[in-house]
């Protein structure tokens, strides 16, 4: 569904991607997985042609996503759904018209007819009943879970979640882990997960990808990246505090700093 090749990719000096690649699965739950800061939502940006590669190939089912102009960029997005790190749910709108608001954007369905899709997507995340609720009304839980039902309004064929577990309790996040595997079966769906979040992440994820300095560091099954002795993959799985990954940002030494005479 997804290929990318020889991604090349920086925001001034800084390099994110240097000679990325990687496949995403049509069908599969794809994982890509790193510390933060690694360039993980800038690849969802990338896929869904918000930002430009610096080199290197982007291709959405074929089709080369900077390649392509406005309009066929917007007919290519009609085809994704994107479930947002914050939700974004528009403040001012309840429940059932935020899901109901890329079906009228996008589609000429009667009243009646829009009404029956919106509740069947909200019953698929089990918030039928709370869609006169506003977003002020929801606990995080839920506000997660209508971002989730205004994703799949549109019936997409590739969803793309940036890190959809954060800031969720436990029973909240249980419930997105499972809407997540049962969506993506039930609907035939290609779904690209971005987290750091290990246990839940490996729990559903058919691949996954662990990226590190522009570059991927280790692919596989959960199972195989669970069986990787990389030091750094390790480290990151385990949450261990020492590593490669250094605690500190590279600066000169603390002696140097105090004993410097510069003002910062």
């Amino acid at each position: 569904m997804v290929r990318v090749r020889d991604l090349s990719f920086r925001r001034g000096e800084r390099v994110i991607f240097d000679g990325l690649d990687l496949d995403i699965r049509r069908g599969a739950v794809t994982a890509v997985m790193g510390p933060s800061g690694t360039g993980k939502t800038t690849l969802l940006k990338l896929i869904t042609g918000q930002l430009r590669p610096d080199a290197g190939r982007v291709e959405v089912g074929g089709v080369a996503v900077h390649e392509l102009d406005k309009s066929a960029l917007y007919r290519l997005r009609r085809r994704m759904g994107m479930l947002f790190q914050s939700g974004a749910l528009l403040t001012d709108l309840n429940v059932f018209d935020n899901v109901a608001y890329p079906l009228r954007e996008h589609t000429d369905l009667s009243p009646s007819l829009l009404r029956k899709l919106v509740l069947l997507k909200l019953e698929a995340v089990g918030l039928r009943g709370a869609r006169a609720l506003m977003p002020s009304e929801l606990s995080g839980g839920m506000a997660r879970r209508v971002a989730l039902a205004r994703a799949i309004a549109l019936d997409p064929e590739m969803i793309l979640y940036d890190e959809p577990f954060t800031g969720q309790d436990p029973i909240s996040m249980g419930a997105l882990v499972s809407l997540i595997r049962q969506l993506n079966d039930a609907a035939n769906l290609t779904s690209v997960l971005v987290s750091h979040d290990v246990a839940e992440t490996t729990r559903i994820a058919d691949h996954v990808y662990l990226i590190s300095h522009g570059r991927v560091v280790a692919q596989g099954s959960p199972a195989e990246i669970a069986a990787e002795r990389s030091t750094w993959v390790r480290q990151f799985m385990d949450g261990e505090a020492d590593g490669p990954v250094h605690f500190h940002y590279p600066g000169p030494s603390l002696a140097e700093d105090l004993l410097s005479r510069g003002g910062r």
